[in-house]
């Protein structure tokens, strides 16, 4: 079996405007420019995605969108379509936990997003992911399986696809799950996607989300199921997401 190739993805969430997203980049570019056998993504806000993409155009850092309509055109306002970004990003963020909470984003929604950008050629980036309550109760295997295949429902193109494990209760409150959590919960994803298609449950990467930086990120990434990390706020620091870079590199 090949050796996957680890992916270190940051998500910017509601955060730069245009000037300083371009700043960052450049910040990014010229820390990890030496850095390789690593896939590179950074996820800015919708309206700098074009001048990110502009500047980045050639280098080893990709961009993705942080979100993507299912609908290709039409009376939705507020939304951007797949058709609207091909051209300018590699990857598409699909049911982020915050999207699923604040904007009710159903695992129905986001498996017709992930279908849409894979066939538009955007790589999407399914997350899933459990609340305290649902982990404090012994439910969160369970609970993060049954979610990863419903928003997984009639998607077929598994070259294209990133699987990010994510537990609410991690994200932005600097508590990370341990590496043995996080383990257990990326391999309950592959053996989701091993039950769906067999021949690409070891070739489909399973990314951790949730509190990482350059103090955790070596041993999660030592475990046998996870194969980089979508980041948040650690992204918005150059050095910061240089050093998790780095360390994906050299795993």
């Amino acid at each position: 079996m090949a050796k996957r190739v680890p992916v270190i993805a940051g998500n910017w969430k509601m955060n730069t405007d245009v000037e300083s997203g371009l700043k960052l980049v450049k910040d990014i570019l010229d820390l990890s420019k030496d850095f390789s056998g690593v896939d590179k993504i950074v996820c800015p806000p919708f309206i700098s995605i074009t001048s990110v993409a502009q500047a980045l155009s050639g280098s080893s850092i990709q961009v993705g969108a942080q979100n993507v309509s299912a609908n290709p055109d039409g009376a939705f306002t507020g939304e951007v379509s797949t058709s609207m970004l091909r051209g300018f990003i590699s990857y598409a963020i699909v049911g982020h936990s915050e999207r699923r909470a604040m904007n009710g984003e159903t695992s129905a929604m986001v498996a017709e997003k992930a279908i849409a950008a894979a066939n538009a050629g955007i790589n999407p980036i399914v997350c899933v992911g459990e609340d305290l309550e649902v982990r404090k109760a012994g439910n969160a295997e369970r609970y993060v399986a049954k979610q990863l295949e419903e928003s997984l429902a009639g998607y077929t193109d598994w070259d294209s696809l990133i699987v990010a494990y994510e537990p609410v209760w991690a994200i932005g409150t600097g508590e990370a799950a341990t590496s043995e959590q996080a383990q257990q919960m990326t391999h309950a994803c592959r053996e989701v996607i091993r039950k769906l298609a067999p021949e690409a449950a070891d070739s489909v990467r399973v990314l951790y989300g949730g509190s990482v930086n350059s103090g955790n990120v070596v041993e999660l990434m030592d475990q046998p199921d996870i194969d980089g990390a979508l980041v948040g706020g650690a992204s918005l620091k150059a050095d910061e997401f240089s050093k998790l870079i780095a360390a994906a590199s050299a795993s």
